[in-house]
């Protein structure tokens, strides 16, 4: 992909999830959220059985009563494909990062499990978001989450900063893959791990015909494989990586469990 193309992707990405943080900040319910963030609904992937307009991914990701006390527009805004927080078991006092925040909820979820000892940073790079996060941290008066503008590609926290790192349905959005992963393995203490949600392909599918199953803003036509996951995290250097399907996106395409760890020792 060319450096112009990597460009202009990420400004359709970044335009439609300021899109998404608006509809949220003005009160929209979560179906309005999500038509607003889908580029699909003039053309006609809308029809019935294509993954975006299915229910994949959305709030209704999350079990019952799981988001309850957290500020609507938070919930509103949730775009993700599973909840992350399950994924990585989180514990008390523990340091999180959640890549690509969005309006919040997985980093307040995050910094009540972790509770007061623990903390949890939010990294994204749309302005509209982070406003609508910071706003949503300050209804649900947590005092253990920061929301930092920046790239997943090039994290702004130093080395070991983190015992988790999570993301939802984030990664398959970025242009540069491999530095993302690099990037979670930079921030990670010794020892700490990685739970995320994303879409993955099974691995007969080739990249075009994933193109064809939905567009990369509505995170289809840019995830990768299963086993191009694994070989990533392996040249990132984490280890005891898995990647496990949950449920359908995309016709040969799945939101998935990721989960990985940094060794405890670099020698």
């Amino acid at each position: 992909m060319s450096q112009t193309a990597d460009v202009a992707l990420r400004e359709q990405v970044r335009a439609r999830y300021a899109q998404a943080a608006t509809a949220a900040s003005g009160g929209a319910a979560a179906d309005e959220v999500r038509a607003a963030e889908s580029d699909c609904c003039s053309t006609s992937c809308c029809t019935p059985g294509n993954a975006e307009s299915d229910g994949w991914s959305g709030p209704g990701r999350y079990d019952p009563g799981v988001t309850d006390g957290l500020p609507a527009e938070a919930v509103a805004a949730s775009l993700g494909c599973g909840n992350p927080l399950m994924v990585a078991e989180l514990r008390e006092g523990e340091r999180v990062l959640d890549l690509g925040s969005g309006g919040g909820i997985d980093v307040l979820l995050s910094a009540q499990r972790v509770g007061p000892s623990g903390f949890a940073y939010g990294v994204d790079m749309t302005d509209e978001m982070l406003d609508l996060a910071r706003a949503n941290a300050a209804k649900a008066g947590a005092t253990n989450v920061e929301f930092l503008r920046g790239d997943i590609e090039a994290v702004p926290l130093p080395d070991e900063a983190v015992d988790v790192v999570i993301s939802n349905c984030v990664i398959n959005l970025s242009t540069d893959k491999p530095a993302v992963l690099s990037e979670m393995f930079r921030v990670l203490v010794p020892g700490g791990r990685i739970g995320i949600s994303d879409v993955v392909a099974e691995d007969t599918l080739t990249p075009q015909e994933r193109v064809s199953r939905g567009s990369y803003v509505n995170c289809i036509a840019g995830a990768l494989s299963r086993t191009e996951y694994l070989d990533g995290l392996a040249a990132a250097g984490f280890i005891d990586a898995e990647v496990t399907f949950t449920h359908e996106a995309a016709p040969e395409m799945h939101a998935a469990i990721i989960r990985a760890i940094k060794p405890a020792s670099l020698e």
